[in-house]
């Protein structure tokens, strides 16, 4: 059963909070909402079954998701999930950014962690859905960087301890209001390079999105915040050579010519949905940007020889951040203290989202 059939209010059943929060305390909230601290009233619940389907799709009040102990996802860490944003514009209405790709993205990791893929109509309509009934909890438009964040998730849900793909699952999303992710103003990060742990090999769960990939990241992380950084570059598996991805950020490279370098999609980097709209915007400006392999000798030698002249880092939260230094066991390095492209960029798709500059591309999609 999915909505391509019927319309989205007839396929979602709908429980509203007993309990609203008027306007005012939401207000209160928007003042100072953090990130992924507070939340919206209701979530969006979708079940499947091997013999279903997909079904019973709701809305109900925000809440805990009774499991078993036994379920798949406590042992077999089957889950995975999605971010993103809703926007709101200048005339009141809600948007989303590129949700198809995050549709899309949603059933490639649900294929590598073999769990059943969800029809995209569904995937933007819960979203829909959710943002509808909590439009209120979108910030006002005007007020900085601020959004509604989207987590869908998926996670298997069978009550079996055996050693293979789960029969069950539960889809979900939830939402949380988002302050400016640099609440203290733009301020370029420092990077730590992990050389003891990488995030993912070859054939592995690198280019899903999926929490093992994001546990996988966390000692790096702290041995990281040790060093005084505040993110993590990790390297190839194989080689310990080639710079692949931060913990959950992409990473470009401007050189002085005008090139601009971000390492290949080889199935062990997320492809980033921010990362693949830079590519786009950067080369229709003139940019020759290549996706390629780049070494972490290239990025130490570029930037002391004056040939790279800005590095930075994307993402769904963080939109695009400057990086200001790069540090690993023995030594650092200042990056040059320029970020015009870098800056030029970031306005770039932040007037698109919030609907300031032209959406030529057709990227959003409206919700509200």
């Amino acid at each position: 059963m999915t909505p391509t059939t019927t319309s989205a209010q007839e396929f979602f059943a709908r429980t509203e909070a007993a309990e609203r929060r008027s306007a005012d305390e939401i207000g209160q909230i928007l003042e100072n909402p953090g990130f992924g601290s507070k939340f919206t009233e209701h979530m969006v619940l979708i079940d499947w079954d091997k013999d279903q389907g997909w079904h019973d799709a709701r809305v109900v009040p925000y809440g805990p998701i009774p499991l078993e102990p036994s379920a798949a996802v406590f042992h077999y860490a089957q889950e995975i999930f999605e971010g993103m944003k809703a926007y709101r514009h200048d005339d009141g209405s809600v948007w989303a950014f590129r949700p198809e790709r995050n549709a899309e993205r949603f059933n490639a990791s649900a294929r590598r962690l073999a769990l059943p893929e969800l029809p995209p109509s569904v995937f933007i309509d819960a979203i829909k859905e959710l943002v509808t009934i909590d439009q209120g909890w979108v910030p006002p438009a005007g007020s900085g960087e601020m959004s509604l964040y989207l987590r869908p998730f998926m996670i298997a849900t069978e009550e079996a301890l055996g050693v293979r793909p789960s029969n069950k699952a539960l889809f979900c999303v939830i939402a949380s209001p988002a302050g400016a992710y640099f609440a203290g103003g733009l301020k370029p990060v420092s990077l730590w390079v992990s050389e003891l742990y990488v995030r993912a090999a070859k054939g592995g769960t690198g280019a899903a999105k999926c929490g093992g990939n994001y546990a996988a990241s966390l000692a790096s992380q702290a041995e990281g915040i040790e060093h005084g950084c505040d993110q993590v570059v990790f390297l190839d598996a194989q080689e310990h050579t080639y710079v692949e991805e931060l913990g959950g950020m992409n990473l470009f490279f401007v050189y002085a010519d005008g090139r601009i370098v971000t390492p290949e999609l080889s199935g062990t980097i997320l492809p980033g949905i921010t990362r693949s709209s830079l590519v786009e915007l950067a080369r229709e400006r003139g940019h020759d940007v290549q996706e390629r392999q780049f070494s972490i000798d290239e990025w130490r030698d570029g930037v002391a020889s004056g040939e790279i002249t800005e590095v930075f880092a994307c993402g769904t939260a963080a939109v695009i951040s400057p990086v200001g230094r790069l540090a690993w066991n023995g030594g650092s390095l200042e990056m040059p203290d320029t970020h015009e492209v870098t800056m030029s960029l970031r306005q770039e798709l932040l007037d698109i989202q919030y609907g300031r500059g032209e959406d030529g591309h057709g990227w959003l999609y409206q919700l509200v």
